[in-house]
């Protein structure tokens, strides 16, 4: 077990190197300059000629955006493994403090959604292989293929014009903490979570399912039926315990769903949480603070998957030879 969780964290490693690579050169190789995104927002005229070229090299200099790439590759690389991610070129500030700033809000939201997500998810799966067949099991499967398919940013703005627009009984935007304000804080993050649990509710259940139904045409299955078994003997012991194992190597898929709705749900909702952070970098060409927020969410990703691994190679003693 021990020289498996070596090789993943490995292999963990390196995946998150390559994507911080790629990362790296795609947003560089984008049409623009950050400097003169940078001095267009400064200057609301429009104007960009507001300091001279000698200022422009000083700035280009003081972002190491004046060295080829390779080199600012590897100081961007160094000074990670010092703790330190840089400083914004749009707003001037340092990257590690908007990320304290926006991350506690998209963890939270990302939190409450996975745990509806799975847990729903799993309900419904349960429900509708039990129910093979049944209208139930039409209906939850047919709503599931829906909630699959509909896209994360259109469900929210659906919402957003049925439960604000037209009943007006939700907020239409905004963040407000849960420590501050929880009713409030609670109201205003029932359609964002929706938004993206629909999907993952709708994934997970059809996955659950789909393992259920697997199960039950077993031998073992067939043969504790023969002994007499309860059906909620069977059930738990039998049919639950081994449809888990491939949910488990699903979560991971799930929370890195989550993460990216995220970017989308609180550009939607105005939250200003890691997802509309980022979004506001990449229309700045803000290089730092998306480099930095794509190697958080890898980052978590890659953990994420590496704990499933963990977890499926306990279950299933196989999967440590593979």
């Amino acid at each position: 077990m021990t020289t498996y969780i070596i090789r993943r964290c490995i292999i963990g490693l390196i995946i998150l190197l390559l994507v911080t690579i790629l990362v790296f050169l795609l947003i560089r190789l984008l049409p623009g300059d950050p400097l003169m995104v940078y001095l267009g927002n400064y200057n609301p005229t429009g104007n960009s000629a507001i300091i001279t070229p000698e200022q422009y090299q000083e700035l280009l200099h003081q972002y190491g955006l004046d060295r080829n790439y390779f080199v600012q590759y590897w100081d961007w690389l160094t000074d990670i493994f010092r703790g330190e991610l840089g400083k914004s070129i749009g707003v001037g500030q340092p990257i590690a403090g908007l990320i304290a700033d926006a991350m506690p809000r998209t963890a939270y939201i990302g939190v409450i959604t996975f745990l509806i997500g799975t847990a729903g998810g799993i309900t419904v799966g349960i429900i509708c292989a039990i129910r093979r067949g049944s209208w139930l099991d039409n209906t939850l499967t047919t709503l599931s293929n829906i909630g699959m398919t509909i896209p994360t940013f259109w469900l929210g703005i659906l919402l957003i014009y049925l439960f604000s627009v037209q009943l007006g009984w939700l907020p239409t935007h905004g963040w407000v903490a849960p420590w501050e304000n929880f009713g409030e804080s609670t109201k205003r993050l029932i359609m964002p979570i929706l938004a993206v649990g629909i999907g993952s509710i709708a994934g997970m259940a059809r996955l659950v399912r789909s393992c259920m139904l697997e199960v039950m045409r077993t031998d073992y299955v067939r043969t504790a039926w023969a002994k007499g078994l309860r059906e909620r003997v069977i059930l738990v012991r039998h049919q639950i315990k081994n449809a888990m194992i491939p949910v488990v190597t699903a979560l991971g898929g799930a929370l890195a769903g989550i993460l990216g709705g995220s970017v989308f749900i609180e550009t939607v909702f105005a939250i200003p949480g890691m997802g509309r952070l980022m979004t506001t970098a990449i229309f700045d060409y803000d290089y730092q603070v998306v480099q930095a927020g794509v190697l958080l969410f890898g980052g978590i990703i890659i953990f994420s998957n590496l704990i499933v691994d963990i977890a499926w190679g306990w279950l299933d003693p196989r999967i440590r030879l593979a």
